[in-house]
């Protein structure tokens, strides 16, 4: 260590108690974090690249300063679906610190790591009251059935009024519409479910048809459209 002539020529003076670092809600326990390992939590957020054009939500679950799960979803350019793929071989295995200070490919992903370091490393994770937090693959739980993310897609002009395209429960296939031409409900399938079940060697149309439902007053439609061609 390098000290200037002023300081190797002050007094000594002693320093007075020292009750180190605040400490921090992890899994169900008051931690005073002073390195990586003693870190852990699993938390979830958003990031964004630097024109604004495209996020990323970042899942990650912590153990002992280890990301030992990660989920990445994307929206945006089309680049960023590959950066995911190459994003989650990258984390995984690393300390929030290495994650941090790596670059993840995308902007958007970049981002959502910082952010999330800073949740995570100032006891605000979602799991930071759970006791001994969640398991690795808790994170697949955001997906829900089939593993599909959750996207809402909605389209509309003033001159032909709304479209939806893609809700939570799916891929929108049919808006029904009452006397007004206002929507009431609308159909979907999911697309998720739909493959599970003709990986498992269902018949593709057996399996369209039990992945298809409606939400709304669908049944009551004087029409329906198909959102994407009507």
């Amino acid at each position: 260590m390098l000290y200037s002539t002023e300081v190797e020529k002050m007094t000594c003076v002693a320093k007075g108690p020292n009750h180190g670092p605040a400490p921090i809600p992890q899994e169900g326990r008051w931690t005073q974090a002073r390195e990586i390992k003693d870190i852990a939590g699993l938390t979830h957020g958003v990031g964004w690249c630097a024109p604004q054009q495209g996020a990323c939500k970042l899942t990650l679950n912590v153990k002992e300063g280890i990301v030992e799960e990660a989920l990445i979803e994307t929206i945006g350019c089309s680049g960023m679906t590959h950066s995911a793929a190459m994003a989650a071989e990258i984390l995984t295995g690393k300390t929030i610190l290495e994650a941090l200070n790596t670059d993840l490919v995308c902007d958007a992903i970049n981002t959502a790591m910082r952010e999330l370091f800073l949740q995570i490393v100032y006891g605000r994770s979602q799991t930071a009251f759970s006791e001994g937090g969640l398991p690795v693959g808790a994170g697949l739980e955001d997906l829900g059935k089939g593993l599909c993310s959750q996207v809402g897609t909605m389209y509309g002009t003033k001159a032909k009024g709304v479209r939806y395209l893609e809700m939570a429960e799916g891929y929108v296939t049919r808006l029904a519409l009452d006397d007004h031409a206002e929507v009431i409900g609308y159909e979907f399938v999911h697309l998720g479910r739909m493959m599970e079940m003709i990986h498992k060697g269902m018949d593709a149309n057996e399996a369209l048809a039990k992945a298809t439902g409606s939400y709304g007053r669908f049944a009551e439609a004087s029409r329906t459209i198909n959102p994407r061609h009507d």
